[in-house]
């Protein structure tokens, strides 16, 4: 699994050399996700959920559950030295289906 453009590769690691194209490059905003797995693939589903408004899924992305477990660790490892460096990020409760601000 890559980590961010900031960090150096870990001893033993591989760095990869990405190629993205500019639509992509934007990148998409997502304030939800959902992730449901099989016995062999993890799917994710980012979504942009509005208050009163269809919550819009964005992008789908289906992962082995290897790849699944890389991601978990990259990302806990990124969000932990954004913090170092930021401060702690605050959590939010997460929305219930029948909250009324996020409920179709």
């Amino acid at each position: 699994m890559a980590n961010d453009r900031s960090s150096n590769p870990r001893p033993g690691t591989q760095q990869l050399k990405l190629e993205i194209d500019a639509d992509t490059a934007k990148g998409r905003f997502a304030n939800a996700a959902v992730v449901t797995h099989t016995d062999d693939a993890f799917i994710l589903d980012f979504a942009f959920a509005y208050p009163r408004q269809p919550v819009r899924v964005l992008s789908r992305v289906i992962t082995s559950p290897q790849h699944a477990k890389a991601l978990l660790r990259t990302l806990a490892d990124n969000v932990s030295r954004y913090e170092a460096r930021h401060g702690t990020i605050p959590e939010r409760p997460l929305p219930t289906p029948h909250d009324p601000e996020t409920s179709n």
